[in-house]
């Protein structure tokens, strides 16, 4: 099973506040303990007292010792049953589609839009976008059915915002802008020239 998987499993778990493991296997252990040594007194009560009351002594350790045995293993079988559900539920979600996001796509598309522009605009907070960056943006453009030529307007306001906020345009950040500008078919000049206008406002 993946860290991923194995961490969401115990996230779910996390809501019972179980108890470790190894008091389980405590309690199982000194109960099965207690059990043999009340076992043996049964067939040995020896002469330390009368025999019958050694007896019956013995027999409440067996029965005591039985219950705590019995109770480590009902906890144990219950923490596997429960990270069997999860799992379970873990992968039925994992195969299921999602209507209802997909419904609330269709009908708000404007809210999604401003989602991936946000995206952009997080994404350009260093004033660069890495290839794990630009992947993530793609596969939340194809997700909401935005377009290229949208996205990549995006893309350019985005790029243009990160410049400006300082109130300066700087040689890397101009070239950034191009490209981005050129990959979106924009009129590279009147990009730049924008982005200056925006620089001086905030400056």
């Amino acid at each position: 099973m993946s860290d991923e998987m194995e961490e969401l499993v115990d996230q779910r778990l996390s809501v019972f506040d179980d108890e470790p493991d190894l008091n389980d296997w405590v309690e199982i252990m000194c109960g099965a303990a207690m059990a043999v040594l009340g076992i043996f007194h049964l067939v040995s009560p020896g002469d330390l007292v009368d025999e019958n009351i050694m007896r019956w002594f013995a027999s409440a350790v067996v029965a005591a010792g039985a219950i705590w045995a019995g109770h480590g293993l009902k906890d144990m079988a219950v923490k596997e049953v429960r990270r069997s559900i999860a799992l379970m539920d873990i992968a039925n979600q994992s195969e299921e589609i999602n209507h209802g996001l997909i419904r609330d796509v269709l009908l708000n598309p404007e809210a999604y839009t401003e989602f991936l522009m946000n995206a952009y605009d997080s994404a350009w907070e260093d004033g660069v976008i890495s290839d794990a960056e630009y992947e993530e943006l793609k596969s939340f453009q194809k997700a909401l059915g935005i377009s290229d030529e949208d996205a990549a307007k995006m893309n350019v306001e985005a790029a243009i915002k990160s410049a400006a906020k300082d109130g300066e345009i700087t040689d890397a950040e101009r070239s950034m802008i191009q490209k981005a500008a050129f990959d979106a078919n924009m009129d590279v000049d009147q990009v730049i020239e924008d982005a200056e206008s925006k620089a001086k406002k905030k400056d």
